[in-house]
Parts: C-alpha cells; structure tokens; sequence
C-alpha cells in the first residue's frame, strides 16, 4: 500500500532532517486530527487520497518562516487548515476565469474548469507562498489518475506527471535527501534549502592575452563609486542571518571578508589568472589600495576587455564579476560582500559556509526581522526606511 510507503518515507525524512537540519525538522507541524481531515473533506466535497491522509497523520504541515520544511520545488509543506485555504482561493479564481471565457457555459467546459487551469476535483498540498504556484493532488476518485502529484503555476495551470502518488514523490525526496549535494541538498545553519549551482562555462581567454590598445571600443566600466556609499538594508536582508551578523561585526571584519570573497569571486570567474587583477588583489590584501583607476589604467582595460569577450561566450557571471572588481577593491566594503556573495551564489552551494567563514565564523544571530533592522545603528547600512516603521510601530 502507498499509505505504508507514506509512513515508511516520513521516518527517513524525519531521521534525515533531525541529525543534518534540525531547524527545519522543528517547524514540522504534529499530525492532523481524524476530525479536522474529515470536516476539511467534507467541506470541499472530496475524499482525500489514502496517501495525502496518511501524511497529514504524520504531519500537519510545516510551520511558516525560513526554517520551513520545503519540497526541492520551494514549495512549502502545508496542513489541513492551508489546504482549505489554498484551494478555496484556486476555486474562486477558476470560477472566475470561467465566467470571463463565456457566459454560457458548455458542458464540457463546465467539467474541465477554465480549460484544465484548476479542478474542483484537485487540492494544493504545498504552497510557494510569493505566487499561488503549487504542489497538486488529484483527488478525483473515479480518475485513473486519483492521488496523482502534480504542480499549480499561475501562469500556465496545472500540470501531473510529478509522480503516481504521495508516498512515490515522498520516497524520491527521502532518496535525494540521503544522496545529499549531489541531489541539490544543501544545509546551513541548521536548514534545509534546495540550491545547486550552475554549469561551469568553458575556459576562454589567457593570461598572455595582450591589454587592448587604449582607443579601442570597449564598453566602460562603472567607476562611480566611494568607500562611504551606502548599502541599503534591503540588501542584507536577502542575505538572512549573514546578513544580520554583516551587519553587526566590526567594519575592520567586513573589509577582510571583502577582500576574502572577492577573491573567491575572481578565482571562481577565471578573472583572478589575469595579470592585472591578481596585483590589484595583491595589493589590496597588503593594505596597499592604489589610487582610483581610469578606464585606461591597465587593470581597468583589462576588466574592460573581459566584459566585452563575456558577451560572445555567453558568460554573464564573469561579466559581472570584472564589472563589479573596481567597486569591490574601492567601493563599500559593505557592497563588495554583498555584491561578491549574491554573485557567488550562483556559482557555489558553499558560498553560505564560505562567507561566513569570512566573516570570522561568528555564532550567527537570529534571523533579522522589521525590528532588527529599525534599531540597526550602523552608518555604513542604510536602514531609514525600517527605522520609519518601527518609529510609527511605537507611536
């Protein structure tokens, strides 16, 4: 029986979350009761599938936060008051997109409700949260496909093929949790998050590459920027609790783990075997920050030239990585983090460990809220906007 693979799946996704993830195992909700799963179905009308039952009776769903237990598709794990909710809402938007696609409604269009964009036959069991995109279950008993997992966009509609049951995606997820980094499983700070990193684009340009002649067309290079520029605390916000302890550790730790993650960034991009940005890097891990750049210093040529032959390989990152060196080495050390960090997301699951390794490896604080940054007193952190909701917070 699927139930019995529910169970069996839910232990070892239990006993995976508890020794690699505890946070994320904690927001796990206790099981449903038999009345609440009763009364949820008889308000929908529907009879839920022995798998979608058997979970809910392990768990209720996962607690809202970043803690949360989430699939590998970020949806969060939801329990029978959000199922409720949730496809409440996708019922009322489907009734009326169907009002808008004819007044008069046929009877097969009647049957497959706006086109096939949602069924009152289907319950979301896992939410996104930002959109109303979702994982389906196909609760339609005379169906072959009862209890068949599919997926809710906003955009496109439902679509099933995810897996025959609950218990089948509950194994695969068991499997992938106990594959590990291979599977996209990555764990920091107690949690679970799905990430992997992209493809490493293929090696192009050398280090003998001469430096283009000073009147050659090349895009510029951003020099605008000031070692007191502000980062707004929107920024590190994104970053999470490395964003609160950013923020908070002496500006003398910020500067080295500037220095630190960039680089990682340019050894990472293929930037670091160039001449002229190893020496500025070496430099500046010597404490020797030579005088702003122009754009036809050699390292800033450089950069330029890299920026220009990024287009025809396609490689966005090292792009982004030599348009953003100049800022790193002279700008905000505050923005080199940020800027070296979110970058290195996409090349690394690491680049969590590693920044806060360069950050000195700290305990790392709580996950910041509203109120966190509305009392942040630092003058490289712009947080005026958090300080005027928490100043009418009090009043």
């Amino acid at each position: 029986m699927t139930a019995d693979l529910v169970r069996e799946s839910w232990s070892r996704i239990d006993a995976w979350l508890r020794e690699h993830a505890p946070r994320t195992f904690a927001s796990l909700r206790p099981p449903a009761g038999d009345e609440e799963l009763a009364a949820a179905q008889e308000e929908l009308g529907l009879t839920f599938p022995p798998d979608l039952v058997a979970s809910l009776l392990r768990h209720d769903g996962a607690q809202e936060g970043p803690e949360a237990f989430r699939f590998p598709t970020d949806d969060r794990l939801l329990g029978v008051s959000g199922i409720l909710e949730k496809t409440r809402f996708l019922r009322d938007i489907a009734a009326d997109l169907t009002e808008d696609l004819t007044e008069d409604l046929d009877e097969d269009l009647e049957e497959d409700e706006a086109g096939g964009y949602w069924h009152r036959g289907y319950v979301q069991f896992g939410t996104y949260e930002a959109t109303a995109d979702g994982l389906t279950v196909d609760c339609r008993t005379g169906q072959d496909t009862f209890g068949a997992i599919g997926r809710f966009f906003d955009e496109t509609g439902t679509a099933f093929g995810r897996a025959g049951s609950l218990g089948e995606y509950l194994a695969e997820l068991a499997d992938r949790l106990e594959r590990g980094r291979d599977a996209g499983v990555v764990t920091f700070n107690g949690r679970l998050l799905w990430e992997s990193a992209m493809p490493a684009h293929p090696e192009w340009g050398s280090a003998d590459d001469p430096l283009p002649a000073a009147d050659e067309r090349l895009p510029e290079l951003d020099l605008s920027c000031s070692p007191a520029d502000l980062l707004h605390a929107v920024h590190l916000d994104g970053l999470e609790e490395l964003g609160s302890l950013l923020a908070v550790v002496p500006a003398e730790r910020v500067a080295e783990a500037a220095r630190k993650q960039l680089r990682r960034l340019a050894v990472e991009t293929g930037l670091a075997k160039y001449p002229e940005v190893g020496a500025a890097l070496d430099a500046w891990d010597r404490g020797e920050v030579p005088p702003r750049p122009e754009q036809f210093d050699p390292l800033v040529l450089r950069l330029r030239a890299v920026v220009a032959q990024a287009g025809a390989h396609r490689d966005d990152t090292r792009r982004w990585a030599a348009e953003k060196m100049v800022h790193g080495i002279w700008g905000s050390p505050y923005r080199s983090v940020y800027e070296s960090a979110t970058t290195r997301s996409r090349l690394t699951v690491d680049w969590r460990a590693d920044l806060h390794a360069d950050l000195g490896g700290q305990p790392l604080p709580p996950m910041p809220d509203d109120r966190f940054w509305g009392t942040l007193s630092n003058p490289a952190v712009d947080s005026s906007w958090y300080a005027a909701r928490h100043a009418e917070a009090r009043d």
